[in-house]
């Protein structure tokens, strides 16, 4: 129960840094898709960069988790298809519901129920190539 109140205050804070910053608004995603300002292009980049660096942190420096057990990041397959493809089709749906995975959530919180329609067709997204997954070429 303590770790769930802690991923919880961990998801409320996230959710209220991507509001405050606007990266769930849809119209600066809508900016961004138009190549018309940098501010998502900032906040991606800059999450890029800490993400990088907190990695290799773990790597080098052997963390561990909470719970005292080693910190393992796979590695991941070369491939440039799957990648590429899979990036169009995240940027795809990116695009026409103008929000990503974690600012659904953030937007649903915020009062926009038409998000609603956006979660359901990414869960069911999900579960889907979770059912084709073994027949799909990866």
């Amino acid at each position: 129960m303590k770790r769930t109140a802690g991923y919880l205050f961990v998801g409320i804070f996230f959710g209220i840094v991507m509001y405050k910053s606007e990266a769930a608004s849809w119209f600066r995603i809508y900016e961004m898709f138009r190549f018309d300002a940098f501010h998502m292009y900032g906040i991606i980049g800059s999450a890029l960069i800490l993400g990088v660096i907190g990695v290799q942190l773990i790597k080098r420096m052997n963390l561990k988790s909470f719970t005292g057990e080693p910190i393992k990041i796979a590695s991941k397959e070369r491939g440039f298809k799957k990648y590429f493809f899979g990036g169009i089709i995240f940027g795809l749906g990116w695009a026409l519901a103008g929000a990503c995975p974690g600012p659904i959530y953030t937007l649903i919180g915020a009062g926009y129920v038409s998000l609603l329609v956006v979660l359901a067709g990414a869960l069911g997204g999900a579960f889907l190539y979770g059912l084709l997954r073994k027949h799909l070429p990866h």
